[in-house]
């Protein structure tokens, strides 16, 4: 590989890191090729993108991100591939918890492919131990709508009853009316 093709595809590695605000960098490499297939199907049927790449090139587009990502560095051992996900930074998580209740893996034998590493909102999670923490995390989007969601509440209460308030006023004077027409 030249010089310029390594460098292109660390701009298109990078190019992704910016447009995706979640990315996972996990381990496939004692998986047969069946059970890879099968997981990148899954991931093509979610809408998520599954690719290995050398840990070096993943270190130099880590770097053009423009925050502190050496806890990464962490992750970029033996063979890695990254999970990319344009939905919530829970989808991949959720994806892996899948795939992996799928598999069946029997207890105590570590389930494949191995988490090493998440990157979420500028946000990085080392290990397999984060994974049922990030099935939780919710998204940008889901945080907005429940913010707008807790912001409305106080209003339509108010305008509840308020409007209440006007029924039982027309209420009170519509029988006070028939009460003096009586």
């Amino acid at each position: 590989m030249t010089r310029e093709e390594k460098q292109a595809l660390v701009d298109e590695l990078s190019g992704k890191f910016q447009s995706h605000n979640s990315f996972y960098i996990v381990d496939a490499s004692v998986m047969s090729v069946a059970k890879i297939n099968d997981f990148r199907r899954l991931c093509f049927n979610r809408g998520m993108e599954y690719k290995v790449y050398k840990n070096t090139f993943i270190r130099k587009a880590l770097d053009t991100l423009g925050h502190d990502t050496s806890e990464m560095d962490a992750a970029l051992k033996g063979s890695s591939g990254v999970l990319f996900s344009t939905e919530s930074g829970s989808a991949p998580a959720k994806l892996l918890r899948d795939f992996y209740k799928a598999q069946a893996y029997p207890r105590g034998v570590e389930p494949k492919p191995v988490l090493k590493g998440a990157y979420v909102d500028a946000s990085i999670y080392i290990g397999s131990n984060q994974l049922e923490g990030l099935t939780t995390i919710k998204g940008k989007q889901e945080l907005l709508g429940e913010l707008i969601g807790l912001l409305q509440s106080p209003a339509k209460n108010v305008i509840s009853a308020l409007q209440s308030g006007g029924n039982k006023l027309a209420g009170i004077l519509k029988t006070l009316s028939e009460k003096e027409a009586a």
